[in-house]
């Protein structure tokens, strides 16, 4: 009994849960806030697979793991050279979220295997979300502020209220906000994908948008600035120089924080969200 009890008090004290399994499988984490029904910040960095959070009425975070099955297995270098066979190793893995003062980290030990949460959280928190290969990042029905970070995967966000800040490089990133923090900036940026972000009618915003190899669309009434994606000739000293200016920039709504989106392989569309 005198173990049992060190380990729930070193859980407590820590706000450590860990998980661990035998070959593929799924598992459920949850996680208590300390201080629940309050702001809170969740953090989950991948190195492989995909991350997806739906807000829920619950004050805590269900994390639902799922890692797949390797494809094919390892193959082992021995195997062969001396008439042995490989017949068992570590196929074991760990995933583990720390919650200390309403701030949650989740991680994994796997490099180079995929692993696919699935969170369900409260609506009102921000995220701090990064994967790099195999995977898509997917928010819904949270309020607050995002930082998402893909490389090989699409961004989607839907039911969105507050601001976001989302890069990926091969991959598209749409995004349908509810409603938009005022003054709150925000940025959006793709090397190879679509950009396509849905506004409320209402909001107000200084855009700056560039795609080097596409096109530029919406259906706001935007201001586009005097000179926004011209070209212009300098003449100083005897130095000639003709520049051209790639960015579009504009207001809708009169103005208000500036909303950057650029794609450099892709359009992009700045909508009115449907009523």
């Amino acid at each position: 009994m005198k173990s049992i009890k060190f380990i729930c008090t070193l859980l407590l004290v820590c706000s450590t849960v860990c998980l661990q399994a035998q070959n593929s499988e799924k598992e459920q984490l949850t996680v208590a806030l300390s201080s629940p029904g309050k702001p809170y910040k969740l953090k989950v960095n991948l190195i492989s697979g995909s991350i997806r959070v739906t807000g829920h009425n619950a004050d805590n975070i269900v994390i639902d793991v799922d890692v797949p099955e390797e494809k094919g297995g390892r193959k082992d270098k021995r195997a062969g050279e001396s008439g042995m066979k490989r017949i068992g190793g570590s196929t074991g893995y760990e995933v583990k979220a720390i919650e200390k003062n309403n701030e949650v980290t989740v991680h994994t030990n796997l490099i180079d295997r995929e692993v696919n949460l699935e969170l369900k959280v409260p609506a009102n928190g921000s995220l701090i979300l990064k994967t790099i290969n195999g995977g898509d990042i997917e928010v819904k029905n949270v309020k607050g502020e995002l930082e998402l970070n893909n490389i090989n995967g699409e961004i989607k966000l839907s039911g969105i209220a507050g601001s976001a800040v989302a890069t990926t490089v091969n991959g598209d990133i749409v995004a349908r906000f509810e409603s938009v923090t005022p003054d709150k900036p925000m940025a959006f940026s793709t090397f190879n994908g679509t950009v396509d972000i849905s506004l409320p009618a209402v909001s107000k915003a200084n855009l700056k948008l560039k795609s080097d190899q596409g096109d530029i669309f919406s259906d706001f009434d935007v201001a586009i600035e005097k000179g926004s994606g011209g070209t212009s000739k300098t003449n100083s000293g005897g130095l000639y120089r003709i520049a051209k200016d790639a960015w579009v920039t504009g207001k809708i709504n009169g103005g208000g924080a500036e909303l950057m989106v650029k794609s450099n392989m892709g359009d992009i569309y700045i909508r009115k969200a449907k009523q």
